[in-house]
Order: C-alpha cells, then sequence, then structure tokens
C-alpha cells in the first residue's frame, strides 16, 4: 500500500507529491484538513513511526501560540494534539509498504521516492 497524508494548500506538500509523482505511482492520498486522520490512522502511523512525538510538528504556529514549548509532553499529549489539531502531524506522511516516512527532509524525501518507485 502507497498512502500519503498531506495538505492540499501546503506548497511543500504538493511539490513533494509532484516530486514522487504521487498520482503516477498510485498513491491514496489524504489531505488532513479536509479528512481528519482518525484515532486508529494515528495509532497505525505511530506503530510504523516508533513514537508519537515522531510524528509531531513543532513547527505548527499553534505550538509556540500554546505555550507548548515550555510545557514537557507525554506521548499521550502528542496524540491528543494532532488529533486535536491536523497542523500538528508532521508532513508528509509517506507509507510505502512497511516504511514510513515522516516530514520534507530531503533525505527523508529522497527514500520515501525510492520506496514508492519500488513497490
Amino acid at each position: 500500500m502507497k498512502k500519503i497524508y498531506h495538505l492540499a494548500n501546503c506548497d511543500t506538500c504538493q511539490k513533494i507529491l509532484k516530486d514522487i509523482d504521487a498520482t503516477g505511482q498510485g498513491c491514496l492520498l489524504q489531505d488532513i484538513k479536509t479528512e481528519k486522520i482518525t484515532p486508529e490512522q494515528l495509532d497505525e502511523l505511530r506503530e510504523m513511526a516508533g513514537s508519537y512525538e515522531a510524528l509531531f510538528s513543532r513547527n505548527a504556529m499553534k505550538y509556540r501560540s500554546m505555550n507548548l514549548k515550555d510545557k514537557q509532553l507525554t506521548e499521550q499529549d502528542y496524540r491528543n494534539l494532532i488529533l486535536e489539531e491536523y497542523t500538528f502531524l508532521k508532513r508528509p506522511v509517506i507509507i510505502s509498504g512497511k516504511e514510513i516516512f515522516v516530514g520534507n527532509a530531503p533525505s527523508v524525501v529522497a527514500r520515501a521516492k525510492a520506496a514508492v518507485a519500488h513497490e
């Protein structure tokens, strides 16, 4: 299975989708703003990524506005925040087979592109 959790209005996500050729590669796309991530989906992503913290974006504007940097967050806190506010999910999240790629770092995108092309 190839699936990508992204934001349709995010230029970075759109650039990565184009670079990976997501539609040409048969990836299922889920815009997390219009189709919220479910608790079951998030739990599955956590299993693959190893933690909710690995899926959590500290770049979200609400991270600063909620003063979360000054708090000691638990795994349950990360889970709840991602489920409450879609911008807390680090994007894109790309699943290819049993592999997961989280975020937009060039090295992550390059590995994801190779995995998607080979599945």
